[in-house]
Protein backbone atom coordinates (compact mmCIF):
# COMPACT_ATOMS: atom_id res chain seq x y z
CA UNK A 1 0.00 0.00 0.00
CA UNK A 2 2.85 2.42 0.87
CA UNK A 3 4.49 1.61 -2.46
CA UNK A 4 1.23 2.32 -4.31
CA UNK A 5 0.68 5.67 -2.56
CA UNK A 6 4.29 6.72 -3.09
CA UNK A 7 4.25 5.92 -6.80
CA UNK A 8 0.85 7.60 -7.20
CA UNK A 9 2.12 10.79 -5.53
CA UNK A 10 5.24 10.85 -7.72
CA UNK A 11 3.14 10.23 -10.82
CA UNK A 12 0.69 13.02 -9.90
CA UNK A 13 3.43 15.59 -9.29
CA UNK A 14 5.13 14.78 -12.59
CA UNK A 15 1.82 14.82 -14.43
CA UNK A 16 0.62 18.17 -13.12
CA UNK A 17 3.95 19.79 -13.98
CA UNK A 18 3.74 18.43 -17.51
CA UNK A 19 0.14 19.40 -18.30
CA UNK A 20 -1.73 22.71 -18.31
CA UNK A 21 -5.33 21.71 -19.06
CA UNK A 22 -6.31 18.87 -16.77
CA UNK A 23 -9.66 17.04 -16.77
CA UNK A 24 -11.07 14.69 -14.14
CA UNK A 25 -12.40 11.17 -14.69
CA UNK A 26 -14.02 9.56 -11.62
CA UNK A 27 -15.75 6.17 -11.57
CA UNK A 28 -17.50 3.75 -9.23
CA UNK A 29 -17.95 0.20 -10.53
CA UNK A 30 -19.78 -2.76 -9.01
CA UNK A 31 -19.51 -6.35 -10.26
CA UNK A 32 -21.85 -8.92 -8.70
CA UNK A 33 -21.40 -12.58 -9.59
CA UNK A 34 -24.73 -14.17 -8.62
CA UNK A 35 -24.27 -17.46 -10.48
CA UNK A 36 -21.20 -19.45 -11.59
CA UNK A 37 -21.95 -18.38 -15.17
CA UNK A 38 -23.65 -14.96 -14.81
CA UNK A 39 -22.71 -11.58 -13.37
CA UNK A 40 -24.23 -8.10 -13.14
CA UNK A 41 -22.18 -4.97 -13.72
CA UNK A 42 -23.00 -1.35 -12.87
CA UNK A 43 -21.01 1.86 -13.20
CA UNK A 44 -21.40 5.54 -12.40
CA UNK A 45 -19.09 8.23 -13.79
CA UNK A 46 -18.49 11.94 -13.54
CA UNK A 47 -15.99 13.88 -15.64
CA UNK A 48 -14.79 17.47 -15.44
CA UNK A 49 -13.72 18.01 -19.04
CA UNK A 50 -13.57 21.80 -19.30
CA UNK A 51 -12.85 22.39 -15.59
CA UNK A 52 -11.21 19.77 -13.35
CA UNK A 53 -13.18 20.87 -10.27
CA UNK A 54 -16.61 21.07 -11.93
CA UNK A 55 -18.14 17.90 -13.45
CA UNK A 56 -19.81 18.59 -16.81
CA UNK A 57 -20.41 14.99 -17.89
CA UNK A 58 -22.26 12.16 -16.12
CA UNK A 59 -23.14 8.61 -17.01
CA UNK A 60 -24.82 5.65 -15.38
CA UNK A 61 -24.88 2.25 -17.01
CA UNK A 62 -25.02 -1.47 -16.38
CA UNK A 63 -25.75 -4.86 -17.82
CA UNK A 64 -25.55 -8.63 -17.72
CA UNK A 65 -22.50 -10.75 -18.50
CA UNK A 66 -22.03 -14.46 -19.09
CA UNK A 67 -18.94 -16.64 -18.53
CA UNK A 68 -18.85 -18.63 -21.75
CA UNK A 69 -15.52 -19.91 -20.42
CA UNK A 70 -13.28 -18.71 -17.59
CA UNK A 71 -11.57 -16.27 -19.96
CA UNK A 72 -14.42 -15.47 -22.37
CA UNK A 73 -17.21 -13.11 -21.25
CA UNK A 74 -19.96 -11.85 -23.63
CA UNK A 75 -21.94 -8.90 -22.21
CA UNK A 76 -25.03 -6.79 -22.98
CA UNK A 77 -25.47 -3.33 -21.50
CA UNK A 78 -27.37 -0.04 -21.58
CA UNK A 79 -26.83 3.42 -20.15
CA UNK A 80 -27.74 7.11 -19.96
CA UNK A 81 -25.11 9.80 -20.66
CA UNK A 82 -25.49 13.56 -20.13
CA UNK A 83 -23.18 16.39 -21.20
CA UNK A 84 -23.42 19.93 -19.79
CA UNK A 85 -22.18 23.22 -21.22
CA UNK A 86 -22.14 26.44 -19.18
CA UNK A 87 -23.86 24.45 -16.40
CA UNK A 88 -26.83 23.70 -18.65
CA UNK A 89 -27.70 20.33 -20.18
CA UNK A 90 -26.31 20.30 -23.71
CA UNK A 91 -26.84 16.73 -24.88
CA UNK A 92 -28.50 13.56 -23.58
CA UNK A 93 -27.66 10.08 -24.86
CA UNK A 94 -29.26 6.68 -24.43
CA UNK A 95 -27.00 3.79 -25.43
CA UNK A 96 -27.22 0.00 -25.76
CA UNK A 97 -24.27 -2.21 -26.58
CA UNK A 98 -23.01 -5.74 -27.12
CA UNK A 99 -19.45 -6.68 -26.26
CA UNK A 100 -17.16 -9.67 -26.07
CA UNK A 101 -14.10 -9.96 -23.82
CA UNK A 102 -11.41 -12.58 -24.34
CA UNK A 103 -8.59 -12.78 -21.78
CA UNK A 104 -5.18 -14.26 -22.55
CA UNK A 105 -2.41 -14.86 -19.98
CA UNK A 106 1.32 -15.12 -20.52
CA UNK A 107 3.03 -15.80 -17.20
CA UNK A 108 1.77 -13.15 -14.76
CA UNK A 109 0.69 -10.78 -17.56
CA UNK A 110 -3.00 -10.61 -18.48
CA UNK A 111 -4.06 -9.42 -21.97
CA UNK A 112 -7.71 -8.41 -22.16
CA UNK A 113 -9.17 -8.08 -25.67
CA UNK A 114 -12.49 -6.23 -25.71
CA UNK A 115 -14.73 -5.75 -28.76
CA UNK A 116 -17.86 -3.62 -28.48
CA UNK A 117 -20.66 -2.47 -30.81
CA UNK A 118 -22.81 0.45 -29.56
CA UNK A 119 -26.07 2.01 -30.75
CA UNK A 120 -26.77 5.53 -29.44
CA UNK A 121 -29.73 7.93 -29.60
CA UNK A 122 -29.00 11.62 -28.89
CA UNK A 123 -31.24 14.53 -27.93
CA UNK A 124 -30.20 18.18 -27.59
CA UNK A 125 -32.78 19.97 -25.39
CA UNK A 126 -31.69 23.50 -26.36
CA UNK A 127 -32.29 22.93 -30.08
CA UNK A 128 -34.69 19.97 -30.08
CA UNK A 129 -32.33 18.11 -32.40
CA UNK A 130 -32.26 14.30 -32.39
CA UNK A 131 -29.67 12.02 -33.96
CA UNK A 132 -28.37 8.45 -33.95
CA UNK A 133 -24.96 6.80 -34.12
CA UNK A 134 -23.31 3.41 -34.44
CA UNK A 135 -19.88 3.07 -32.83
CA UNK A 136 -17.39 0.20 -32.76
CA UNK A 137 -14.58 -0.08 -30.22
CA UNK A 138 -11.56 -2.30 -29.65
CA UNK A 139 -9.42 -2.22 -26.51
CA UNK A 140 -6.25 -4.09 -25.59
CA UNK A 141 -5.86 -3.88 -21.80
CA UNK A 142 -2.71 -5.24 -20.13
CA UNK A 143 -2.48 -5.88 -16.37
CA UNK A 144 0.64 -6.94 -14.44
CA UNK A 145 0.73 -7.67 -10.66
CA UNK A 146 3.79 -6.03 -9.11
CA UNK A 147 4.18 -7.69 -5.70
CA UNK A 148 2.65 -11.11 -6.29
CA UNK A 149 2.23 -13.70 -9.02
CA UNK A 150 -1.54 -13.16 -9.28
CA UNK A 151 -4.16 -10.56 -8.41
CA UNK A 152 -5.42 -11.06 -4.83
CA UNK A 153 -6.03 -8.94 -1.69
CA UNK A 154 -2.92 -6.87 -0.96
CA UNK A 155 -1.71 -6.89 -4.58
CA UNK A 156 -0.40 -3.75 -6.30
CA UNK A 157 -0.69 -3.90 -10.10
CA UNK A 158 0.15 -1.85 -13.17
CA UNK A 159 -2.37 -1.35 -15.94
CA UNK A 160 -2.01 0.04 -19.49
CA UNK A 161 -4.33 -0.01 -22.47
CA UNK A 162 -5.01 1.41 -25.90
CA UNK A 163 -8.52 1.74 -27.36
CA UNK A 164 -9.75 2.85 -30.78
CA UNK A 165 -13.24 4.14 -31.70
CA UNK A 166 -14.88 3.88 -35.15
CA UNK A 167 -18.21 5.64 -35.86
CA UNK A 168 -20.97 5.66 -38.48
CA UNK A 169 -22.45 7.62 -40.25
CA UNK A 170 -20.35 10.59 -39.02
CA UNK A 171 -16.97 11.52 -40.47
CA UNK A 172 -14.14 10.85 -39.91
CA UNK A 173 -14.79 7.17 -39.28
CA UNK A 174 -11.76 6.91 -36.96
CA UNK A 175 -13.17 9.17 -34.26
CA UNK A 176 -11.13 8.63 -31.09
CA UNK A 177 -8.05 7.03 -29.58
CA UNK A 178 -7.45 6.48 -25.86
CA UNK A 179 -4.19 5.56 -24.15
CA UNK A 180 -4.11 4.87 -20.40
CA UNK A 181 -1.42 4.07 -17.83
CA UNK A 182 -1.84 3.69 -14.10
CA UNK A 183 -1.61 1.69 -10.89
CA UNK A 184 -4.14 -0.19 -8.79
CA UNK A 185 -4.38 -1.82 -5.38
CA UNK A 186 -6.70 -4.68 -4.35
CA UNK A 187 -7.54 -3.66 -0.77
CA UNK A 188 -9.43 -6.81 0.28
CA UNK A 189 -11.89 -9.36 -1.15
CA UNK A 190 -14.38 -6.64 -2.09
CA UNK A 191 -12.67 -3.30 -2.67
CA UNK A 192 -10.04 -2.19 -5.15
CA UNK A 193 -8.76 1.25 -6.12
CA UNK A 194 -7.11 2.46 -9.32
CA UNK A 195 -5.63 5.71 -10.58
CA UNK A 196 -3.63 6.97 -13.52
CA UNK A 197 -3.40 9.16 -16.59
CA UNK A 198 -5.71 8.88 -19.61
CA UNK A 199 -4.84 10.63 -22.88
CA UNK A 200 -7.78 11.00 -25.28
CA UNK A 201 -7.40 12.15 -28.89
CA UNK A 202 -10.62 13.33 -30.59
CA UNK A 203 -10.64 13.35 -34.41
CA UNK A 204 -13.07 15.73 -36.11
CA UNK A 205 -13.45 17.34 -39.52
CA UNK A 206 -13.36 20.78 -37.89
CA UNK A 207 -10.15 20.02 -35.98
CA UNK A 208 -8.62 17.47 -33.62
CA UNK A 209 -8.55 17.78 -29.84
CA UNK A 210 -6.50 16.29 -27.00
CA UNK A 211 -8.00 15.71 -23.54
CA UNK A 212 -5.83 14.85 -20.52
CA UNK A 213 -7.65 13.02 -17.70
CA UNK A 214 -6.60 12.16 -14.17
CA UNK A 215 -8.44 8.87 -13.59
CA UNK A 216 -9.59 7.70 -10.13
CA UNK A 217 -11.83 4.70 -9.47
CA UNK A 218 -13.27 2.57 -6.70
CA UNK A 219 -14.07 -0.98 -7.83
CA UNK A 220 -16.35 -3.27 -5.82
CA UNK A 221 -16.41 -7.02 -6.55
CA UNK A 222 -19.04 -9.21 -4.88
CA UNK A 223 -19.05 -12.98 -5.40
CA UNK A 224 -22.34 -14.48 -4.28
CA UNK A 225 -21.50 -18.01 -5.40
CA UNK A 226 -20.02 -20.87 -3.40
CA UNK A 227 -16.78 -20.90 -5.37
CA UNK A 228 -13.71 -20.67 -3.15
CA UNK A 229 -11.52 -19.19 -5.89
CA UNK A 230 -12.38 -15.53 -6.39
CA UNK A 231 -11.54 -13.42 -9.41
CA UNK A 232 -10.98 -9.67 -9.34
CA UNK A 233 -11.94 -7.42 -12.22
CA UNK A 234 -10.74 -3.92 -13.03
CA UNK A 235 -12.81 -2.50 -15.88
CA UNK A 236 -10.51 0.50 -16.41
CA UNK A 237 -11.61 3.88 -17.73
CA UNK A 238 -14.63 3.31 -19.99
Amino acid sequence: MKLFLGLSLLFSITFFKAQENISSFNALTITYKFHPKFFLYGEGQSRGIEDYTYPDYYEIKGGLGYYLTKNHKPFIGLGRYVTYKNRDMNKEEFRVWLQDIIDLKKGIVKFENRLRAEKSWFYEPNTGKSSERMRYRYRLNITVPLNDKSLKPGTVFANVYDEIFLVSPMKPTFARNRVYGGLGYQVDEFFGIAGGYLWQREFDASGNKNVHFVYLALNINIDGTDHHTKTYHFPGAD
